[in-house]
This record gives C-alpha cells, structure tokens and sequence, in this order.
C-alpha cells in the first residue's frame, strides 16, 4: 500500500463517517481549526488534505493510520517480508 493510496482511504473514511452521521463537517472545521467550506471542499476532492488536518483528525478521533488498513492487507504484507 502507498502513502497515497492510505490517504485516499482516510478521505474516504472521513466521508463515510459524514453520510452516516457520525461526523459533521462543522466537527471536522473545530477540530482541525480550518473553515467548514475548506473541509467540505476537501471531502468532495476540490481541495487536497494535509499532512497536517490529517494528523489533527487522526489524533482527534483517537485512531492510526492502521486503523485504516484491513487485517488481510497486514497479513499479506507480513507474508511478502516488509
């Protein structure tokens, strides 16, 4: 797995998380101390997520970027030697 493909996963968890509810982009603005139009901007693709709003989601929703890997990959990772 890539970088930017683990980014793209983050995106889109992010966006799932605002369909189903569970998260506004207005919570995403206070946590990350950005606009909510920069935030829906970047949830529709218009705009890039930082390495920085990244971490500040990250750190605000207690998850790691493992988190966002499915076992399955880890293990296939595992079995290749990384």
């Amino acid at each position: 797995m890539t970088f930017g493909e683990l980014h793209e996963r983050f995106i889109d968890y992010l966006r799932e998380r605002t369909r189903g509810g569970e998260l506004t982009e207005r919570r995403l603005a206070r946590i990350t101390g950005v606009s909510q139009p920069h935030i829906h901007n970047v949830l529709k693709g218009k705009r890039g997520l930082s390495i920085q709003l990244a971490d500040a989601i990250l750190r605000h929703l207690e998850l790691d970027l493992v988190d966002l890997i499915h076992p399955d990959e880890l293990l296939e990772w595992r079995r290749r030697g990384n």
